[in-house]
């Protein structure tokens, strides 16, 4: 049987504290996550989040693999090595303009690349606003190519107390695209 595998990527947008929710999340459900950072973001993650030690962030579990932005040849880059999917929280614009155009500068749009072809799951969180129409033509333009877009802007119906609340919405989200049961936000009922 195949080890359930993700890849998350966090690039330089903000929002830094929708990832380490995720990752939160996602590290009981998964034999292995890869977690790329960009370098943007490390210095992002520095600023919001006060650390960009990622593993002690997400609560040293075993099963995070840190893996550099900047190693092409790392296993995900390849489609040969299988894992189910990648979600990108925050996505950069700059990252979706990259992956909309097919352009595997770094690790994150080459393993981004990699799902759009092998037809695996990509998630995108892009963190903007407003968005210009150049955004909105990439954001298609991946929706299109079969990507999931969770804008980071969430609801407001489950009456969020906190900060904490609005984050765990987007997370909410991000585990229901990936099949995940949750319970961090109930369904609308009407």
């Amino acid at each position: 049987m195949t080890p359930k595998r993700l890849v998350v990527a966090i690039t330089g947008a903000s929002g830094s504290v929708y990832a380490i929710s995720a990752l939160r999340h996602l590290v009981s459900h998964y034999h292995q996550i890869y977690v790329i950072a960009s370098d943007n973001a490390r210095g992002i993650m520095r600023d919001e989040l006060g650390s960009d030690d990622i593993p002690a962030l997400v609560g040293m579990p075993d099963n995070l693999t840190m893996l550099d932005n900047s190693d092409l040849a790392a296993p995900p880059s390849s489609g040969s090595h299988q894992y189910d999917g990648m979600v990108i929280v925050p996505c950069s614009m700059g990252t979706v303009g990259r992956v909309a155009a097919g352009v595997s500068q770094d690790l994150i749009s080459r393993v981004a690349d990699v799902c759009l072809k092998e037809k695996r799951k990509l998630i995108l969180v892009p963190r903007e606003a407003p968005l210009s129409v150049i955004h909105l033509e990439n954001l298609l333009e991946l929706a299109q190519a079969g990507a999931t877009v969770i804008p980071a802007s969430p609801p407001f119906y489950h009456k969020p107390k906190s900060i904490d609340d609005l984050v765990s919405a987007i997370t909410a989200r991000i585990l229901s695209q990936l099949g995940i049961e949750q319970d961090l936000m109930q369904e609308w009922n009407g």
